[in-house]
């Protein structure tokens, strides 16, 4: 499927490091095909991995896109050395035979050591991204010093939230050169007014009945267990309420089981992975978005691009309080967050929200407003440019 024409595209010359990137699935991987897209043409080079479906997507891509096999070793001490070493020759070559402005990492390991050294070589400035979760999921051995060193270094550091950017002070990393941008959405594509009637009767899922949704990955950390638990006091306090979740992942069975165990079986829907098309759909046809995080073993979430989605379909979300989550939601305007560790908050939350439709709506057009204004993509483009041009 072709993307449609962005809005307007910027004139900047970079070399961009990032293993995450479209058709790739995850917030990371869109922010910068998002971002890059506007920023300029194809003066900008992303090096990034080789995965399937890549040609179809960069085919009419506005930047220039070089794709490598970026497979980590087991056998190999670090098992990612070899992924270094093609970073390494590749950003190097291409920063010898262009003048790039800029190298731009997307995270502080792998990328952003090569990205340092490169820019070092090559003497231009080096900007890394912080997204939270990988600075706070390795412990304290060489991989955590590694980066601490990378993103010490660097000449700007772009933090997605305040939980990220208080984090990275807490590395180290001199506040001055950390810029805070919070990812977008695209406006265009997530919108109220979508059609939706045909989702919720698939389900079975009538115009009375309260409709839930959250979307990620399987994951323990995203919560799905708690808010599947939360659902027989909803159930108990005579509210209709049926859980949609959009998302594949190691959690798939034990969530299944669990909705069994639970005797909400028939009332969790879980539907894998959607059509991209049907997403924006998704959001429309729920009453509220639940992503109800944790933390577990410092893995955390570090902003959450989907409570931006929901937000741009004109939904209230709630959201788990660990983390940088509060940079997503607005606690009390955009939507509630709670201490999703267990359902002892959440369920409460759920009924209150759910039992007061006025209060749902207003949040929605709080939220709507707030991504229109400042959290569309290309407002992060613009944000993008004017930080690194300063």
């Amino acid at each position: 499927m072709r993307r449609q024409k962005t809005e307007t595209a910027m004139s900047n010359r970079y070399l961009v490091l990032t293993e995450l990137f479209l058709p790739t699935k995850g917030g990371t991987a869109v922010w910068f095909d998002e971002v890059y897209r506007r920023l300029g043409g194809k003066e900008i080079h992303i090096v990034t991995a080789a995965v399937p479906g890549a040609a179809e997507h960069d085919h009419d891509h506005p930047n220039r896109i070089h794709r490598l096999a970026l497979k980590r070793v087991p056998w190999l001490r670090p098992e990612s050395l070899v992924m270094y070493g093609r970073f390494f020759f590749t950003a190097l070559r291409l920063a010898l035979t262009h003048r790039f402005d800029a190298v731009h990492a997307g995270r502080a390991l792998p990328e952003g050591l090569v990205g340092w050294l490169v820019a070092r070589l090559t003497r231009r400035p080096v900007v890394i991204y912080a997204h939270g979760e990988e600075l706070t999921g390795w412990g304290m051995g060489n991989k955590y010093k590694a980066m601490c060193f990378a993103l010490r270094h660097a000449d700007r550091v772009i933090a997605n939230s305040d939980f990220t950017r208080e984090t990275l002070i807490g590395m180290g990393v001199r506040a001055e050169c950390i810029v805070l941008i919070h990812p977008g959405v695209d406006i265009g594509r997530f919108r109220p007014g979508l059609p939706f009637k045909d989702l919720r009767a698939a389900l079975g899922i009538g115009d009375s009945a309260k409709l839930i949704l959250s979307v990620g990955r399987l994951s323990r950390r995203k919560g799905f267990d708690t808010l599947i638990r939360s659902l027989p006091a909803l159930r108990a306090r005579g509210l209709d309420v049926h859980l949609a979740i959009v998302g594949i992942g190691e959690d798939a069975d034990y969530l299944d089981a669990l909705a069994r165990e639970a005797n909400v079986a028939d009332r969790v829907h879980r539907l894998g992975h959607v059509p991209m098309e049907d997403l924006p759909r998704w959001y429309n046809a729920c009453d509220l978005f639940v992503l109800a995080n944790r933390e577990i073993g410092g893995d955390t979430e570090g902003f959450g691009i989907v409570f931006l989605e929901a937000a741009a379909c004109g939904k209230a979300a709630i959201a788990g309080r660990a983390g940088g989550t509060g940079s997503a939601v607005l606690d009390g305007v955009t939507g509630v967050r709670v201490d999703a560790a267990s359902e002892a908050e959440l369920a409460p939350t759920l009924e209150r929200l759910l039992g007061d439709p006025q209060l749902l709506e207003a949040m929605g057009q709080a939220g709507l407003a707030r991504v229109r204004q400042s959290l569309s993509w290309q407002a992060v483009a613009e944000r993008t440019q004017d930080c690194l041009r300063a």
